[in-house]
C-alpha cells in the first residue's frame, strides 16, 4: 500500500521518501513522528483557523453571565465585546459596567481587570467599552474606550497595569490590529475606518470618510473590523446592513455580505457587528437585528446561519442581538448574547 500525506503542494509519496532515508541511515520512523508531531502542534491549530465547512451545535451552553443584567463578578450589562485566548479564557468589554472581565474556563464568577471603578475619565476608568483586542507583542489589551473617545493601551506586564493614550477625539467602534503593527479603528461618527502605526503621530483613512451614505465609497455607522494578510480591511457597515472589503490602497469598497436591506433572508444582514474572516475569505459576522451568526462564503450571494434562530429569545438555541463572537483553539464559536446578559458556547460538532 502507497502511504501518502495530502500536502499544499501535491502528493508525497511516503515508499519513495522512505527509501531515500535508508539510503542515508535515517530512520523513517522518528522521522515520521517528529513530522506527525509538527502537524499536531504547529500545523492542525493553523488549520483551525479555516473553518469554513464547520458545524456547531445549535443547542449552546451559558459560560459567562447569564444571571440578568447587574454588576455583580456572575453578572454582565449590556457586553459589547468578546475575546478568547489559547488557554480558553474570555475576555470581555463589559460596557454598561464600565470594564473588562477576564472569565477563566469553567468559572462562575469573572475577574474585572480594569475598569469597574465608575464611568469615568480618569487613566483607571473605562466609559462605555466597546472593542479590544489583546496584543502578544507588548503584552497588552487596546481598547476602544468609546465615552471618553479615545483608545487605550493596558499593560498587563507584572503585578500593577499601565496605561497609555494612543489616540484621542476619536468616537471609536471596533479596532484590528496587523502583521505589520498597524492599528484600524472605526470612527463611527465620521463614517471611516482609520489606520495608525503605534507609536507614530500620523492617522490615515483607508476606509469611507466620504460622508454618511451607501454608495461604495461611503459607509454608514461602522462598527467592527477585521484585516486580513493582505490588509484589506473588511467592515461591519451597520446602518447599510452590509460588509465591505476594501483593499489596500482603494478608492472604494466592494460588498462581500448583505447590502440587500434589513431582514432575515439568506440574503440580507440586519444590523452587521463582530466579524472574522477565514484564510479562504469566507465571512462570518454576528446579525444582532436577526439573532443569528450567519458564514459568508467569497462571492456568494446568500450566507447560511450557523447558530442563532433568527428569532429573539432565551433559549439554549436562541440569541438576543449577538454582538460578538470569537474562537477557541478547539474551533468552538463563543456568542456574546448581548440582551441575555450572557457568553453561550457552541461546541463544533
Amino acid at each position: 500500500m502507497v502511504h501518502s500525506y495530502k500536502a499544499l503542494d501535491g502528493m508525497i509519496d511516503l515508499n519513495r521518501f522512505q527509501g531515500n532515508l535508508n539510503r542515508f541511515g535515517i530512520d523513517y520512523n522518528l522521522i515520521i513522528c517528529r513530522f506527525l508531531t509538527w502537524v499536531i502542534n504547529t500545523a492542525f491549530p493553523e488549520l483551525l483557523r479555516n473553518i469554513t465547512y464547520a458545524r456547531w451545535e445549535q443547542n449552546g451552553m451559558t459560560v459567562a453571565g447569564g444571571h440578568r443584567r447587574g454588576n455583580a463578578t456572575n453578572q454582565l450589562n449590556e457586553p459589547r465585546s468578546l475575546f478568547v485566548d489559547e488557554n480558553q479564557t474570555m475576555f470581555i468589554a463589559d460596557s454598561r459596567n464600565h470594564r473588562i472581565v477576564r472569565w477563566k474556563l469553567n468559572d462562575t464568577n469573572g475577574e474585572v481587570v480594569l475598569g469597574g471603578l465608575g464611568q469615568g475619565n480618569r487613566l483607571d476608568q473605562l466609559s462605555w467599552p466597546s472593542d479590544m483586542l489583546i496584543d502578544k507583542e507588548t503584552n497588552s489589551l487596546i481598547i476602544c474606550d468609546q465615552g471618553n473617545r479615545r483608545v487605550l493601551q493596558w499593560s498587563l506586564s507584572g503585578n500593577a497595569t499601565t496605561v497609555k493614550i494612543l489616540l484621542r477625539k476619536i468616537f471609536c467602534f471596533g479596532i484590528a490590529l496587523d502583521d505589520q503593527r498597524y492599528l484600524y479603528i472605526s470612527d463611527s461618527a465620521k463614517h471611516a475606518v482609520l489606520r495608525y502605526k503605534i507609536g507614530k503621530p500620523k492617522v490615515n483613512v483607508v476606509a469611507g470618510g466620504n460622508g454618511e451614505g451607501s454608495a461604495t465609497n461611503q459607509l454608514n455607522w461602522p462598527t467592527y473590523l477585521f484585516v486580513d494578510r493582505e490588509q484589506s480591511v473588511y467592515v461591519s457597515d451597520f446602518r447599510n446592513h452590509r460588509v465591505m472589503k476594501w483593499k489596500k490602497d482603494a478608492k472604494e469598497g466592494i460588498v462581500a455580505a448583505g447590502g440587500q436591506g434589513k431582514g432575515i433572508a439568506m440574503t440580507q444582514l440586519s444590523n452587521p457587528r463582530e466579524l472574522f474572516v477565514d484564510r479562504l475569505g469566507t465571512i462570518f459576522v454576528a446579525a444582532d437585528g436577526s439573532h443569528r451568526v450567519m458564514r459568508w462564503p467569497e462571492e456568494a450571494t446568500q450566507g447560511t446561519v450557523i447558530v442563532g434562530t433568527s428569532h429573539r429569545g432565551r433559549k439554549a438555541n436562541q440569541l438576543a442581538c449577538p454582538w460578538a463572537f470569537s474562537f477557541d483553539q478547539h474551533g468552538n464559536i463563543y456568542v456574546l448574547d448581548h440582551n441575555n446578559y450572557r457568553v453561550q458556547r457552541f461546541s463544533l460538532s
